[in-house]
């Protein structure tokens, strides 16, 4: 049993050393990712118990993958490997301004098959928080299937279901698909964290309040919109900002609605996997009794300090230099 309960494809990545293409790039430095694998650590850093399923191939990724996970502290004992499927890698480019490209290779790789039946066989007792991506249900039927599976077990076990759309486009068959499936895992979500123009494209509307409001009135607990440099929003219709249907417990009484500031990195090396240090930030924010408002600020302190080094997860914090950058940094 442990607190946090995640699931998705974790990837072997290769990071380029220089800007250029591949054709041009000798040298890439290795490391691991997949935004829930991203998020698992972000939390077990921040003290946190967080459990990890996925399937990988039975290859010397899978191994590789299973090593750094038992390092973290993770619990990966539901991890499952498959000899017919080989685990999935990507390739990154370096960049000196905006986001870097990224080459998957991931087509029928072994997390893709992750299906409803797994899901049925994990154990949610105890279990204070799930948190899914909208990443595993774009990686096949299977894999969506299980997703709602997922989102829909842990609300029956009445845990705190977390969802954050991270869209993928490519990864869908269509944006009508697309839509229709993170809006529904939305609208059964605790804790919704779209990005703007993530919200933007699921809803078709442009303001924060407005796309809050669009999932609210449509079951979602409470929405927190990242907004990038400029912070974050939030807004529950919950009265004093307590979502008393929030999984087994309350999130702690504050404004139900506001604006919070940003943090200004120490500089922008690499922006992929912001996202996901923010879902650790909010989800252990909100475990430790904390409102909506101080968990935007944990995410937008956690997504300032992985921009400023380069891979997805090395520079995740643990909470003493969490809190002393809180403390110390320029809000924006």
């Amino acid at each position: 049993m442990t607190e946090i309960m995640t699931f998705g494809e974790p990837m072997v990545v290769y990071i380029a050393e220089e800007p250029g293409s591949f054709q041009e790039v000798s040298r890439y430095s290795r490391g691991l990712a997949g935004a829930e694998l991203n998020f698992a650590v972000g939390v077990t850093r921040l003290g946190h118990q967080a459990s990890y399923f996925s399937k990988l191939g039975d290859d010397p990724y899978g191994a590789y993958i299973r090593s750094f996970i038992e390092k973290e502290g993770i619990d990966g004992s539901s991890l499952v490997f498959d000899s017919r499927y080989l685990t999935g890698s990507y390739i990154k480019t370096k960049v000196y301004e905006g986001d870097p490209e990224v080459f998957y290779f991931r087509k029928n790789s072994a997390a893709s098959h992750i299906g409803p039946e797994d899901v049925r066989s994990l154990e949610f007792k105890g279990t204070r928080l799930f948190h899914l991506t909208g990443i595993t249900p774009a990686l096949s039927k299977e894999c969506k299937a299980a997703s709602i599976e997922a989102v829909r077990k842990a609300r029956w076990e009445k845990v705190m279901v977390m969802f954050d759309p991270n869209i993928r486009e490519k990864l869908w068959d269509s944006k009508e698909e697309m839509r229709d499936t993170l809006n529904t895992l939305a609208f059964e979500s605790d804790i919704f964290l779209p990005g703007i123009k993530e919200g933007r494209l699921l809803t078709g509307l442009y303001e924060p309040r407005e796309i809050a409001d669009y999932y609210l009135e449509r079951g979602t607990g409470a929405v927190i919109i990242k907004l990038g440099a400029q912070g974050a929003y939030f807004r529950t219709n919950a009265e004093n900002g307590v979502c008393t249907g929030c999984g087994s417990g309350k999130i702690k009484a504050g404004p139900s609605e506001g604006m919070v500031p940003g943090y200004k990195p120490e500089k922008i090396v690499d922006t992929v996997g912001a996202g996901d240090a923010f879902a650790a930030g909010a989800a252990c924010a909100l475990l430790e009794g904390l409102s909506l408002e101080e968990a935007a600020a944990a995410g937008n302190a956690m997504g300032a300090i992985i921009i400023s080094a380069k891979g997805d997860n090395d520079n995740l914090p643990d909470k003493e230099r969490l809190h002393d950058f809180m403390k110390h940094a320029h809000r924006i």
